[in-house]
């Protein structure tokens, strides 16, 4: 593991696997290198690519520093773009998509864009569930409490309530109140003000390489927002990967990445 710092001097976590033109990873809510999808990502990437992995800020081994700004977040990416030589392709899964789409209108060095279901909003029921999720989240966290604020966002994400109870009898439960906190930070990177529509103004900005990928077994409420989002992109690519969910296997990912940076 080796860090950097961002801009405004938060110490960014990051590690670096592989060799070849770089990619970095932006991982979704709660998860990170010790705990996610990056790292399975990187492996399966590694032969061609040297993949950065990094901890955003709040969560593993990065840091952290108040006030959050989503602009913040784009300058922990643009860091650890640059401690990979300046020009790095990006991957985002879920809110971390969100917030690669942003960092694309940025300037920043990315080449090409590769985001899994972006979890935006294209029904107004869907608006106001999240504006409510959102509403309930900050309040848990102004009164610290991080469980409920976890279980809030898994029961949003659909996860059974049985579920969430017996999760927080096991030993993975104190690792996501740790990143709780983040929860906030993927919310705004969302831009809970809107209830996470499309942001397709700003999309119709992005001129970098972009590909939009869904799961063929998510639910359309996932799939909905990722044709949105391709829609919204000057010719950007979409395509679905077969029996995947929002919870997408390195293996059936990696290839479909493989594909688009190589073109």
């Amino acid at each position: 593991m080796t860090s950097i710092v961002s801009a405004d001097g938060t110490t960014i976590a990051h590690t670096v696997t592989g060799s070849g033109p770089a990619v970095v990873f932006v991982d979704g809510a709660l998860c990170h290198r010790a705990f996610g999808p990056s790292q399975a990502v990187a492996e399966q990437l590694a032969a061609h690519h040297t993949v950065y992995t990094y901890d955003r800020r709040g969560r593993g081994a990065s840091g952290d520093t108040a006030p959050y700004a989503v602009e913040r977040e784009v300058e922990d990416l643009a860091a650890v773009i640059t401690a990979a030589g300046g020009r790095a392709a990006v991957v985002g899964i879920s809110s971390g998509a969100a917030l690669a789409l942003r960092a694309a209108t940025h300037g920043i060095g990315i080449s090409h864009v590769a985001v899994y279901e972006p979890p935006f909003s294209t029904e107004d029921a869907q608006r106001a569930r999240f504006t409510d999720y959102a509403t309930g989240l900050a309040a848990d966290l102004a009164e610290e409490r991080r469980g409920e604020a976890v279980s809030r966002f898994m029961t949003f994400v659909g996860a059974p309530e049985p579920m969430v109870e017996q999760l927080r009898s096991t030993p993975v439960w104190p690792a996501f109140e740790a990143v709780a906190p983040t929860l906030a930070y993927d919310a705004a990177v969302l831009d809970a003000g809107v209830g996470a529509n499309v942001p397709a103004d700003a999309l119709a900005k992005i001129t970098v390489h972009v590909l939009v990928l869904d799961g063929g077994a998510s639910p359309e409420l996932l799939r909905a927002p990722a044709r949105a989002v391709a829609a919204a992109i000057p010719h950007a690519e979409y395509r679905s990967l077969p029996d995947q969910t929002h919870e997408v296997a390195a293996d059936a990912l990696a290839p479909a990445l493989l594909k688009f940076f190589a073109s």
